[in-house]
């Protein structure tokens, strides 16, 4: 039996999501990918600074670099770089909120701001011992920003198979205006992996959903099983979406 750590958290939908953490091996590989990327523009720049303009702005243009290493590169990948750093993106892990969200500047501006000082100060010791400590896998900066590094579930995996096509005039007269993007996001989910449930998770997984949204869709056809109803929601949304 394999055992993998997870964060389990259930959405606002009731839809239970079990996030694969990141461990401190793969943590590891990530942080040297980015070190030496880090130390590869920074030497440049400051061979290029040191031969233009002396030791004195060289040294000014090595402290500078490192702020912008641990603060300004990190920052920028992971609030708009969907939580990958380079390292991240090469070992296939991502910096997501401890509920499963996107990270915002504010959380990663707190978290890169202590890895500039359990990184460069502490030589990542105290990164360390929180990593391996931790239920959730998280050190001093993720603990308080509020955030987990987890492995991506897109990298290294094939494509889902498309969903089955569906005549227009089958939804013409559905309004999903009324639904959401994230009760949405959980309608799109289960049909991409309902193959891998098992039936009885499926089935209950598939009425839950439908359940709750066969209320706030105006014009549906009656009659539909749980699993065609969003089937045809997913592509009402998504011509909605395409206007």
């Amino acid at each position: 039996m394999e055992y993998e750590d997870r964060r389990e958290i259930l959405t606002p939908e009731g839809v239970q999501l079990a996030l694969p953490l990141a461990h401190l091996g793969s943590r590891f590989v990530a942080i040297v990918i980015d070190l030496a990327i880090g130390a590869a523009a920074l030497a440049l720049t400051v061979y290029a600074i040191n031969a233009a303009f002396g030791g004195l702005a060289a040294r000014i243009a090595i402290a500078a670099g490192l702020l912008v290493f641990y603060i300004g590169y990190q920052v920028v990948f992971e609030v708009f770089g969907g939580g990958r750093s380079l390292g991240k993106r090469k070992v296939g892990l991502r910096v997501v909120t401890d509920d499963g969200t996107a990270v915002g500047l504010r959380a990663s501006l707190i978290r890169n701001f202590l890895l500039l000082i359990e990184g460069l100060t502490l030589y990542y010791l105290p990164a360390v011992i929180s990593v391996l400590a931790t239920r959730h896998n998280q050190r001093l900066g993720d603990l308080a920003a509020g955030t987990l590094v987890i492995r991506d579930a897109d990298a290294g995996k094939v494509a889902p198979p498309p969903l089955p096509a569906i005549e227009p005039a089958r939804y013409a007269t559905w309004d999903v205006s009324g639904v959401g993007e994230i009760e949405t996001g959980a309608v799109r989910s289960f049909l991409e992996r309902r193959a891998q449930l098992r039936p009885q998770a499926r089935h209950a997984l598939a009425q839950q959903l439908a359940q709750q949204l066969r209320p706030r869709v105006a014009g549906a056809r009656p009659g539909l099983d749980d699993e065609t109803f969003l089937e045809h929601f997913a592509a009402a949304k998504a011509r909605t979406n395409d206007r």
